[in-house]
């Protein structure tokens, strides 16, 4: 029995909803029980922005995450509001482009990835997310190039269909990062 529950956190407008989003989608597809919860501030676009998502094995009782496995904090506001939560042994992923201090605890996992500064290099400025995304799957074993193309092929709406290249893209970018 495996449950993984992920927090997502940054601002509005950097696809947090739509990260937490695609690993939720690419959780149902592999036929998992999974939940998203997206919750952002009024101000939307540079407003807060999280997402809880959990995958589990088993039915998922409740879609609150208050002390996420995985925490992926794409600014300093939601590294300072959510380190201490995630639990002993968990893991947390950072955009280092962003957030210049390191962790406090020394009881998780942390990886610090240049996602901001990669996507910038790399021509896609608006998937750092995403990058992120590719990280999480390749540290948890879980790249699946099927599950990947299934979950984007849901998450991706057919106006923006010419994006999914772009997106694995930036996915395996996260993976050799």
């Amino acid at each position: 029995m495996s449950t993984t529950q992920f927090l997502f956190a940054g601002f509005g407008g950097q696809g947090i909803l739509f990260s937490g989003k695609f690993l939720a989608y690419k959780g149902l597809m592999e036929d998992k029980n999974v939940s998203w919860l997206p919750s952002y501030g009024p101000e939307m676009r540079g407003g807060t922005a999280s997402c809880s998502v959990i995958i589990s094995d088993t039915p998922v009782g409740s879609p609150i995450v208050s002390n996420p496995d995985v925490l992926v904090a794409m600014n300093l506001p939601s590294l300072d509001k959510y380190e201490d939560s995630v639990v002993p042994g968990g893991t947390i992923f950072i955009d280092s482009t962003l957030i210049e201090r390191k962790v406090k605890r020394d009881d998780v996992t942390v990886h610090y990835i240049p996602a901001t500064g990669l996507a910038n290099e790399n021509g896609m400025p608006t998937l750092a997310n995403m990058i992120i995304a590719g990280k999480i799957l390749a540290a948890m074993g879980e790249f699946d190039e099927d599950g990947i193309n299934a979950a984007l092929g849901k998450v991706i709406s057919a106006r923006h269909a010419d994006k999914l290249g772009l997106n694995l893209k930036a996915l395996n970018l996260g993976k050799e990062n």
